[in-house]
């Protein structure tokens, strides 16, 4: 043994041939940190003056190679100065830079995934063997950030310039047979043979049947292009990515700015370009925000796994109610491998719901993620019922019948009668409240809420509501079962509209009360699309359905009256009494018809505005900064208020579910880190300028008190 330590380990074979071993203590993973990356510059030190050693394989000893750098301690980098954050910088690419300067070839043998500073180093050096299932990518993009540690130097100069703006701009995750394609590796194996594939590798090299010392040369040396070749390659992807991007988020376009710069550079200068650009997107609000949500991410997971940990797995599992919901859940625990019945009372129903499941199985199956076979026999988990005679053996029922509490409770009790006595009974409600349902049932401590988002296969968030009897097992199987279709829960305490609609909610009454004040509900979206959201909110109103956002805005101003009660006739009491629900009538805020590919296409609807005109008489110009003032403020004070009232258990939890629940704009990481960036004190000045627009716009004292004090709801 040549050196031992905490990350990893580096041996000597009789052969000449070093194995660098990674295999961090006390973690699942490998990532690197200040305890590996100094190891692994010892390590290199060792191999330096090493004179018995011709070759060396890194291989990892975790079903993953280096899942990248640990952020947590990463976090702390970006709070140095530039000139100390460039030198951090500096230090990881002398240790990367040293390991390529080896006068020995070197061999990445890619077990599982490498991703960020775990692929980097891989391209440092100068071959790479890869497992059939194994991932390589650089998802730093993705944290509003671009590869720090070579990736835009290295790869560039591997795959060319057009392939590795794709891979770094993109942030995907890179399976084996792209990676062999575009050139980013060197073999392909299955994964038990990778690190015997690298031996034979090295091996090869060192007797002198590969020119490995030309490779690294040439992948040192600067880039040729002629002008033409430039322009086409780079001007060709500044217009792809930055109409991906936008302009919220920067990261693509800086990372195509230090390849373009750097490919013309010999790779100590391109490595000091790459630092420049690392260095100012790192200390960018985006940066934060981006790298906050990965954090707050984990905080996610990490609570839900705590619940889940406490229960076994549901086995089997029912719907009730075979519409949109009722068979997007079917599909989706079928799709994970839970079987599922899905009952109704009406053979159509049924119908429609296979139906649906079906279509989404045929989508997969044209995209190539399945199988015709292994679709079949997910489809086949599906069991359309009209009867509860296959219930008693069902571990957990989801309720998705129609968004009333007298037929919810009915169907609740009935059904409560025809199951074990320990299975789980949950209703997919949006807003109504979990106790009142529960106040129906005989063994209320069994029922929870299950709220899943449409359209549910491609919807990440489950809110999992607690009621004032429900037990832990309860939340701790329903959380599993959220967890095994594939979805991120949390879970929240009761309350009109639980989390995410209570917040969204006072966000449309915002607007609401901007068209009574004579706002164009066009000029509305516009800004705030611009502003970041996926869609304004006249348009998401149609989308969600103008008769459910009704329905719940009426259990929102019951519930919260003071704030959330509106007086006289709005635009959606206005639509919902005329029939125009939205694109499901394809008249709503606009009309909608449908496109070759069968989606519905959003046009301008005179008759809209005409009736918005008829009970808001007159027109006024809003001041883009007013318009997202108007809509944001409310948003913001709801989401700390659910925080206060312990309706959600942490600022992270509070941040993720509005980003996973409604596409909160994740360039601004959330309601709560918003109000972090704008300083409390200043988001409290700005929300006092608009007192005069009601309760909604008034801070909490919570709010003003942490102002005073210099508080924040994050700490990174």
């Amino acid at each position: 043994m040549i050196f031992e330590g905490k990350s990893l380990r580096l041996a000597s074979g009789d052969d000449g041939i070093a194995t660098l071993t990674l295999d961090l203590k006390d973690s699942s993973v490998n990532k690197f940190g200040a305890l590996a990356l100094g190891e692994l510059s010892q390590a290199i030190e060792q191999l330096k003056t090493a004179d018995d050693v011709r070759g060396l394989v890194i291989c990892s000893a975790k079903d993953a190679f280096v899942v990248g750098a640990d952020i947590t301690e990463f976090m702390g980098w970006f709070q140095l100065n530039d000139e100390d954050l460039s030198q951090r910088l500096r230090d990881t690419h002398d240790i990367f830079s040293e390991l390529s300067n080896l006068p020995f070839p070197t061999v990445a043998a890619i077990n599982g995934l490498a991703l960020g500073g775990g692929f980097e180093l891989s391209l440092a050096c100068d071959y790479r063997v890869m497992g059939q299932t194994a991932k390589i990518g650089l998802p730093e993009t993705q944290l509003g950030i671009y590869p720090g540690w070579g990736g835009t130097v290295r790869l560039p100069r591997l795959i060319g310039a057009d392939n590795a703006c794709e891979w770094i701009c993109s942030g995907a995750q890179k399976r084996s047979a792209d990676a062999m394609k575009d050139g980013a590796v060197d073999a392909v194996v299955d994964t038990a043979q990778v690190l015997e594939s690298a031996y034979h590798l090295i091996s090869q090299a060192v007797a002198g049947k590969f020119d490995w010392q030309a490779r690294r040369d040439a992948l040192r040396a600067p880039m040729t292009f002629s002008p033409i070749e430039k322009m086409m390659v780079f001007e060709s992807v500044r217009g792809v990515v930055g109409a991906k991007a936008g302009k919220h988020y920067p990261a693509p376009m800086e990372a195509i700015k230090a390849i373009e710069k750097g490919i013309f550079q010999p790779i100590d200068k391109a490595i000091e370009t790459e630092i420049k650009g690392f260095v100012k997107l790192a200390k960018s609000p985006v940066a934060r925000s981006l790298v906050g949500l990965f954090l707050n991410d984990q905080v996610v997971k990490k609570a839900a796994g705590s619940y889940s940990k406490e229960s076994s797995k549901i086995a089997h599992s029912a719907v009730l109610g075979a519409g949109i919901m009722g068979g997007g859940i079917a599909y989706q625990s079928a799709s994970k491998g839970t079987p599922i019945i899905m009952k109704d009372i009406r053979p159509e129903a049924l119908d429609l719901g296979m139906n649906e499941a079906s279509k989404l199985f045929g989508k997969q199956v044209e995209r190539g993620k399945l199988t015709t076979d292994k679709a079949m026999t997910a489809l086949g988990k599906i069991t359309p019922v009209l009867t509860y005679g296959e219930f008693s053996n069902v571990d957990m029922v989801v309720e998705a019948v129609v968004e009333n509490p007298k037929v919810k409770q009915s169907v609740l009790a009935e059904t409560e009668s025809q199951i074990s006595d320990d299975a789980v009974l949950a209703s997919n409600t949006s807003t109504i409240s979990i106790n009142l349902l529960a106040s129906a049932l005989k063994r209320p401590e069994n029922f929870c809420g299950m709220h899943f988002f449409n359209p549910v296969h491609r919807m990440p968030l489950v809110e999992v509501i607690r009621g004032e009897k429900t037990s832990d097992a309860t939340i701790a199987k329903t959380v599993a079962y959220a967890q095994a279709l594939g979805k991120t829960p949390i879970v929240v305490n009761d309350c009109p509209g639980f989390l995410v609609n209570r917040v969204l909610f006072p966000y449309f009454a915002g607007f609401s009360a901007l068209l009574r004040d004579g706002a164009d509900y066009q000029n509305v979206d516009k800004v705030m699309e611009k502003f970041g959201w996926p869609m304004g909110p006249a348009y998401l109103l149609d989308v969600v359905g103008i008769d459910t956002a009704f329905h719940a805005d009426q259990v929102m101003a019951e519930g919260f009256p003071d704030r959330m009660g509106h007086e006289g006739t709005n635009a959606i009491d206005c639509f919902y009494e005329a029939g125009r629900y939205g694109q499901k009538t394809s008249q709503g805020f606009y009309q909608y018809e449908v496109d070759r590919k069968g989606k519905p296409k959003k046009l301008p609807s005179e008759e809209a505005q005409k009736m918005i005109k008829e009970i808001h008489v007159d027109s006024a110009e809003f001041s883009d900064e007013d318009i997202i003032a108007r809509m944001m403020i409310p948003l913001c004070i709801e989401t700390a208020r659910c925080l206060e009232e312990n309706i959600v258990a942490s600022a992270a939890e509070a941040d993720m579910g509005l980003i996973y629940g409604i596409g909160f704009p994740p360039y601004l990481g959330g309601a709560l880190h918003y109000m972090d960036e704008m300083g409390l004190a200043a988001f409290c000045e700005l929300a006092d300028r608009f007192q005069h627009l009601g309760k909604l716009y008034e801070p909490t004292q919570t709010m003003r008190d942490m102002a005073a004090s210099q508080s924040r709801y994050h700490n990174h």
